[in-house]
């Protein structure tokens, strides 16, 4: 029996976006809701969805992304304790507040020109590892390497470019945060301390930020196109908000071009807040941050789409997998996470 609340009503409706993204050309299997799923912009937050690359109908929804391309979470360890901490906690939150700028609206302090931004939605990370603000091995714990290749600067337009040149090391707004937190429970300690957690109580900082304003300019481009395409090719939706594109169209390309660009956009813009909260930490504890054993544990985005290859009823088949609000969860050893792990 459900109540009526606010809760509930955002639940049946992103039931009813559910069941809309299953009748979108081209999809394979189930499209997929998470526990806490709720409605957003055409598909559900918490929704996930694959789509067969060799069906010339299949899609590419900028709504199964979402506005706020590859966002995510990136965590770091340290290697001290709350009782390290708890005494100048109020001065280490004003440290982080100073170095790392927050809000609607908010400009970064990391310098960037125009032609640095147009080589960083090209390299992502490797162009954060060029210019010093992460450390190499960074790379190795974040989805992808940091770096989408299928990027193409030159399908984002000057709009986009024009928002995203002032904002990269920003937090953002709404849920966004740095915040510096605490092992409180430890359930495997095998695994716990392949990731360099090894005691309740560590003290950890967590980074949840995307591409900022240049990539909601990037979705909001590419909607535009893809309604225009839509009545060219004759596609039609349950709902006007899953607008979409043949993969292999134009539209298709280039705004798998762009949002790629966007994701290494939003690897940067996370790698340069890392890089700005050693600098808080290494100020409040005049220590540098190899010597706080501030190393990345993994970096991972909840909006995305990527090509993937995998096992469908006995065959291996290439699929564009759209994931909003959901992540990728690979088993141990597969070839496409850290050695470690």
């Amino acid at each position: 029996q459900f109540l009526p609340s606010r809760i509930n009503w955002r639940f049946l409706t992103g039931m009813k976006q559910i069941a809309n993204v299953a009748a979108l050309p081209g999809i394979v299997g189930r499209s997929v809701g998470l526990p806490d799923d709720h409605s957003g912009y055409g598909f559900a937050i918490g929704n996930m969805a694959a789509f067969d690359m060799d069906n010339p109908k299949a899609v590419v929804s900028p709504g199964g992304v979402r506005f706020d391309v590859s966002c995510g979470v990136r965590l770091l360890r340290t290697n001290l304790t709350e009782a390290d901490v708890l005494p100048m906690k109020e001065q280490l939150a004003q440290s982080m507040f100073d170095h790392i700028p927050v809000g609607v609206g908010s400009k970064g302090i990391i310098p960037m020109t125009a032609r640095d931004l147009e080589e960083a939605l090209e390299m992502g990370m490797d162009w954060s590892l060029r210019e010093g603000y992460i450390w190499a091995e960074d790379k190795e714990y974040c989805e992808e390497y940091g770096r989408m290749a299928q990027a193409d600067p030159a399908t984002v337009s000057m709009r986009a470019k024009k928002r995203g040149l002032p904002q990269l090391g920003t937090l953002g707004a709404g849920n966004h945060y740095a915040e510096i937190q605490v092992v409180d429970e430890i359930y495997d300690k095998w695994a716990a301390s392949k990731m360099g957690i090894e005691e309740k109580g560590q003290v950890c900082v967590m980074i949840h930020s995307g591409s900022r304003g240049f990539g909601h300019q990037v979705a909001t481009d590419a909607l535009v196109a893809m309604e225009k395409a839509m009545k060219r090719d004759d596609i039609d939706t349950n709902d006007r908000q899953l607008a979409c594109a043949r993969i292999h169209s134009k539209e298709g390309q280039d705004y798998l071009k762009s949002m790629s660009a966007a994701a290494n956009f939003a690897w940067v813009n996370r790698s340069s807040m890392t890089f700005l909260s050693r600098q808080a930490f290494t100020k409040q504890f005049q220590l540098s941050p190899d010597d706080l054993d501030m190393h990345v544990i993994y970096d991972v985005s909840h909006n995305i789409a990527k090509i993937e290859q995998h096992w469908v009823d006995g065959k291996l088949r290439t699929l564009l997998v759209h994931r909003k609000g959901s992540t990728r969860a690979f088993p141990p050893h597969h070839p496409l996470i850290p050695v470690d792990y």
